[in-house]
């Protein structure tokens, strides 16, 4: 120890004091400081290339000394640590957090020699006038590095950061950092930093340099060896100042500038373990499972349509068992009611309709505006046809089948277009929000499941993006089936077929085109999505559900009204509109009451509109006299006469839509959900199922029957959607609450070490929607043989 006196810098003829002491590890000194003394404490120890020893300093201040705090100044061989206490921490508002005790860990710079002997001091100075005590101790951090797969339990605060280092061992490129708590709050980060100094363990620091991401209970990060040239890092915990980045309350409102506010005890206790992560095999493996389900369903195509040509081969071949084929067919077809048994004959009047619009079909003749003389015969013509009782295909199938076909082929190229303009700007902005991940190293910005979110080049989740791989194989594969229908319908329509020209629902393949493409884009934007899942970009994932969801209504409502459906302009304004909702819903609707007013008007309105608009096959107007004219048949209809609804099937289903819709309606009024996209997508599958079951119970009702292949479609796409609900309602995160509060649902992959439950919902949705549309494409195969004129609407 040695006294060293210098002139002080505040006035002339002061001196200052500066006093050097040899100190020791694991004691505390209690001393006293003031501005005309300074305290220096020389350390040395052993620093070994071959094992790293963490070194700790901690210093509490024993009296209250705000406006003139004590200056800690470590200086080390490579590096300068400096602090004073109290350590003022800063916050929202620039709310002001004075701690009393604080403790840093050191950074150790690395050695080339195999041992040597390092010094390093701790300077304690301050401008106080007044005597300051204070407590020091620096002491050897047990368990500095970290081992494989083995916990560690530690404590932190705001002013006592923690930070450990790992050494990556041999045939180990990737590892996952957890870092776990029982505690929710008080808020955490934890960082990956190289191993440099200085090292950033402060909460208005750690953000600075490496990867991070706050934490209430749960935090992970995979770390890739190639990222760090030494082969070593740091994981270092820093706990916040205050909750609101985790999603927690702010408990002190902006204060007068310069208070200080006391923060109260804010340690938590937690756990680090680092474990290897999966190796190249197993990302081998993960792809050729994910190839080899869905080329699966290409080799089971392949087989079936073998299977089926092989028996058209044996029929040419056997004339026998095409005549037996033949007598079936016969009894089968004489077997079917011209209209359905459940329903009383035509009248006679309706019957000579019927026969007019059979010999109109007949002569193959458009009925188009030319086929009149003025406007007021069309409208005439389809007054008498669509307000018929009983109405069978022909009576709504009386177009120029070449017209129709340009017609529902719009579809198809409109949501090509669609997709395309769609498809380009969101691929952009996931690479940018991509890249700005990688460069700012905040896990924060995407919301993954980051206890299954395997690495592959610049893309942090790699199995999210490969598990959509399904939805593309399949949409193309359902493309290549209604490609191979449309090209054998076209040949039966060249060659005359009476089958193909009067027989059956009328083939129209546009909208099953288009539903092909959309499940195709479904794939690939949620698979952009999942580039980087956030908040801002959850629309890509369900845009495209909201169209397919919208065709598959679009294509039931088609089988039966082929000459009335929407057109595909009218039908993806629509669409649009949903989707623009959508948007305002998940900007502005969260505990917006006014906002939910407005679309829950909105959404029964349309709902009216629509059912309307059906109820009456649009032979009806929205003009000024549409309340007088409701008056007065309710007046007439249900009042004077008594008499019920003339079409009840239609009145059923759409009561039963109303019901469902206005329940929905006061549920978001009501509850208010956060997610509104998901809101939204479920009105609409509600809407799809139920018009979906109306159609199967009036088909079986009006004594039709479903087909093998159908029937097999039916349950085995019942079952799978069963499944894959399960596995989306496990939730592994969620973009409505902040990224913290997310990762407590993360959880452990389930599938190969490589999939998670979201993953398996991807597979499972993807085959699901494809054998949707197989029970669409194939459910009316057994009326292929039917006259149209015996083919009942509903």
């Amino acid at each position: 120890e040695f006294l060293l006196v210098l002139p002080h810098s505040g006035a002339v003829g002061e001196t200052k004091s500066v006093v050097q002491k040899d100190a020791e590890f694991d004691v505390t000194y209690n001393d006293t400081v003031t501005s005309e003394n300074q305290t220096i404490y020389a350390f040395n120890h052993t620093v070994s290339r071959n094992r790293t020893e963490g070194v700790r300093v901690s210093v509490d201040v024993l009296s209250q000394g705000f406006e003139s705090p004590i200056l800690f100044v470590v200086r080390q061989k490579q590096a300068v640590l400096s602090f004073q206490v109290p350590l003022i921490l800063r916050g929202l508002y620039q709310r002001k957090y004075p701690y009393n005790h604080v403790g840093r860990t050191l950074c150790q710079p690395p050695t080339r020699a195999l041992s040597e002997t390092q010094y390093f001091f701790v300077d304690v100075s301050t401008l106080s006038s007044q005597g300051t005590n204070y407590q020091l101790r620096v002491s050897r951090v047990e368990s500095f590095t970290l081992q494989t797969d083995k916990k560690f339990s530690f404590t932190a605060s705001p002013s006592q950061p923690q930070y450990f280092k790992y050494v990556f061992p041999d045939g180990v490129d990737t590892v996952i950092v957890k870092v776990n708590s029982d505690m929710n709050f008080p808020c955490s980060v934890m960082s990956i930093q190289d191993i440099q100094c200085p090292v950033y363990d402060l909460d208005n620091n750690v953000a600075f340099i490496g990867m991070y991401q706050t934490m209430t209970k749960k935090g992970a990060i995979t770390v890739q060896r190639k990222d760090f040239p030494s082969n070593s890092f740091y994981v270092v915990v820093v706990v916040k100042t205050e909750d609101e980045a985790c999603g927690g309350p702010l408990r002190f409102y902006p204060l007068r500038p310069d208070e200080l506010i006391d923060a109260g005890n804010r340690s938590k206790i937690l756990d680090v373990v680092v474990t290897p992560a999966i190796n190249s095999k197993v990302y081998v493996m993960g792809m050729l499972f994910c190839l080899g389900i869905f080329f699966s369903f290409y080799l089971l195509t392949f087989l079936v349509a073998c299977l089926d040509n092989k028996r058209c081969d044996v029929l040419e071949q056997h004339p026998s068992k095409l005549l037996l084929l033949c007598l079936q067919l016969t009894k089968c077809l004489f077997s079917l009611p011209s209209c359905p048994p459940l329903l009383s004959p035509l009248p006679s009047s309706e019957r000579s309709l019927d026969s007019v619009g059979r010999s109109r079909q007949e002569s193959l003749s458009s009925v188009e505006e030319d086929d009149y003389d003025t406007l007021d015969d069309i409208n005439s013509d389809k007054n008498i046809v669509r307000t018929k009782k009983f109405l069978c295909v022909s009576d709504l199938a009386r177009k120029d089948k070449r017209v129709l076909s340009k017609k529902y082929q719009i579809y198809f190229w409109n949501i090509s277009t669609i997709a395309v303009f769609y498809a380009l700007p969101v691929i952009q902005l996931v690479i940018t929000y991509q890249t700005v991940v990688n460069v700012t190293g905040n896990q924060d910005i995407c919301y993954y499941n980051f206890l299954c979110a395997h690495p592959l080049g610049a893309l942090s989740a790699f199995n999210n993006i490969l598990s959509n791989l399904g939805y593309v194989m399949l949409g193309l594969l359902f493309l290549l089936i209604v490609l191979k229908r449309d090209i054998v319908h076209n040949r039966a329509m060249v060659r005359n077929d009476l089958n193909a020209l009067e027989c059956g629902i009328p083939k129209h393949f546009g909208l099953f085109y288009a539903m092909g493409t959309a499940l195709m884009m479904e794939g690939l934007l949620s698979a952009c999505y999942h580039v980087c899942p956030n908040y801002t970009n959850f629309q890509f994932d369900t845009s495209f559900m909201y169209m397919i969801a919208g065709l598959c209504m679009l294509k039931l409502y088609q089988k039966r009204h082929p000459d009335i459906n929407a057109s595909a302009y009218t039908a993806y304004a629509c669409l649009a509109a949903v989707i623009f909702f959508s948007v305002l819903g998940v900007v502005f609707g969260k505990g917006n009451t006014v906002f939910w007013i407005i679309f829950s008007v909105i959404h029964i309105l349309a709902t009216l509109l629509l059912s309307t608009q059906l109820y009456y096959m649009g032979r009806w107007r929205l003009d000024s006299g549409v309340l007088r004219r409701m008056v007065y048949i309710i007046y007439t209809d249900s009042i004077r006469q008594c008499s019920g609804p003339m079409y009840i099937d239609r009145m059923v289903l759409l009561v039963m839509g109303n019901i469902v819709n206005w329940s929905l309606a006061a549920y978001g009024l009501i509850e208010r959900p956060n997610d509104f996209a998901s809101y939204l997508l479920a009105i609409a599958i509600c809407n799809l199922l139920l018009y979906f079951a109306f159609y199967i119970i009036m088909k079986l009702r009006s004594g039709e029957r479903i087909k093998c292949l159908a029937l097999v479609c039916i349950l085995f796409t019942a079952v799978v959607w069963g499944f894959a609900l399960y596995f989306f309602f496990q939730g592994l995160s969620t973009w409505q609450k902040t990224p913290a509060e997310s990762r407590e649902h993360n959880r452990d992959c389930i599938l190969l070490l490589f999939f998670d439950d979201h993953d398996i919902w991807h597979f499972l949705s993807s085959i699901a929607m494809f054998g949707s549309f197989l029970v669409l494409l194939t459910m009316d195969d057994d009326l292929d043989t039917v006259q149209r004129d015996k083919i009942y609407v509903f």
